[in-house]
């Protein structure tokens, strides 16, 4: 299943281009390699190197700077088609999503021009490593630290369920600058993977995003020069939350997409499968548990195509940046849960997409922030 009936209203002629480029090359090259990546635990590089080729990477990112030149807009294509293909474990929302804009919007000219071009082109991975062995939601309690010691900072720490770990030649770390601070005194550095110290750890093994290397990261006194401090000294906990809005509505979107793809997969399958000398579609309580999913994915689509529109025109805020995170990630798991039972026996098996649903969207409620924190957003806004 790919591209939607009406074009939505954040969308534009170049966008729905770029969604039927996306569409075919991922047909192409990546469905027929997921068991492959599932089973070395990461996607190959080269099929990076080719969606850069493509123009499906840092699709929002202005061409001075090696990328598309587009709009958000763009790269929700591109993730949305990623989603259809069921190739969520190839991570672009981290990379073009949220490491490029981190760049963008918080980057010096020097660092835009040293990092953007090798994003955009695929020959060099994102990742973003926020989340620590004992403090995952609770950025504030990080312990990594960065010690300044004359031109440079001196990072030690580790990090752990970083996407895109395993592969990755860019780093964004957040690490105590201050400790004393608390959560004002966190920076953002700018780690390239090869510099000395730096380690990777083991990719975890998940239930499921089996493909995607989700790994353990450590710094062993990596000297860090001072020009790749990313943004301001001591502000890094406030540009994490102002970019977790795009991050959030990103998860939300790909939620929405895997909701869609959880129905469409109920339909086809109810069709085909008899039971009682009739197609499943026949009995009452299959169709109302259809109409009843596929109702809860319309109203989630319709939601967050608003907050799309409201992230292009600048105001989505906090709030309601939760609540498309929460809301889009629960309705993704009730919705899949219960296509499942209506395929029986089947819904348990690998080799079903629907399985590969089930496990693989199950840490959309835990990432980019759980979803008891999201709440605790919505609610501290009323």
């Amino acid at each position: 299943m790919s591209g939607v009936a009406t074009r939505p209203a954040w969308s534009d002629d170049e966008g729905e281009l770029l969604r039927e480029v996306a569409a075919e090359f991922l047909r192409r090259e990546a469905v027929p390699q997921l068991e492959k990546w599932a089973g070395q635990g990461h996607v190959d590089l080269e099929f990076w190197a080719r969606a850069g080729e493509l123009g499906l990477l840092c699709a929002s990112i202005p061409q001075e700077y090696g990328g598309g030149g587009g709009s958000i807009a763009h790269d929700i294509v591109v993730l949305e088609e990623i989603g259809r293909a069921g190739a969520q474990c190839f991570g672009n929302i981290v990379h073009s999503g949220i490491v490029a804009h981190y760049l963008l919007s918080l980057g010096t000219e020097q660092q835009k021009r040293q990092w953007l071009p090798r994003l955009a082109a695929g020959t060099t991975i994102g990742s973003l490593a926020m989340s620590e062995p004992g403090a995952g939601s609770d950025v504030a309690a990080m312990q990594a630290r960065a010690v300044r010691d004359g031109d440079e900072f001196v990072l030690s720490g580790s990090k752990t369920f970083i996407t895109n770990g395993g592969t990755c030649g860019l780093v964004i770390v957040a690490a105590k600058t201050d400790p004393s601070a608390g959560s004002k005194g966190i920076s953002l550095l700018l780690v390239d993977a090869d510099s000395p110290g730096f380690r990777r750890g083991r990719v975890l093994d998940k239930i499921g995003l089996k493909g995607q290397d989700t790994a353990e990261l450590f710094f062993d006194e990596v000297r860090v020069p001072a020009d790749q401090l990313l943004g301001r000294e001591n502000q890094g906990f406030a540009h994490l939350m102002a970019n977790l809005r795009q991050e959030r509505l990103l998860m939300a979107v790909e939620a929405t997409v895997q909701t869609e793809r959880a129905v469409a997969l109920g339909i086809d399958y109810t069709k085909q499968r008899h039971a009682f000398g009739a197609p499943l579609r026949a009995l009452q309580h299959v169709r109302f548990e259809l109409a009843d999913c596929a109702t809860q994915a319309t109203v989630n689509r319709t939601f967050v195509d608003d907050c799309i529109v409201r992230l292009q025109r600048g105001e989505l805020d906090d709030s309601r940046a939760a609540m498309a995170k929460y809301w889009s990630t629960d309705t993704q798991g009730r919705v899949i849960d219960r296509i499942l039972q209506l395929f029986g026996g089947y819904g348990y098996m690998r080799e079903y997409p629907i399985a590969q649903l089930y496990t693989d969207s199950r840490v959309t409620r835990i990432a980019g922030g759980a979803n008891e924190i999201m709440r605790e957003i919505i609610a501290r806004s009323l």
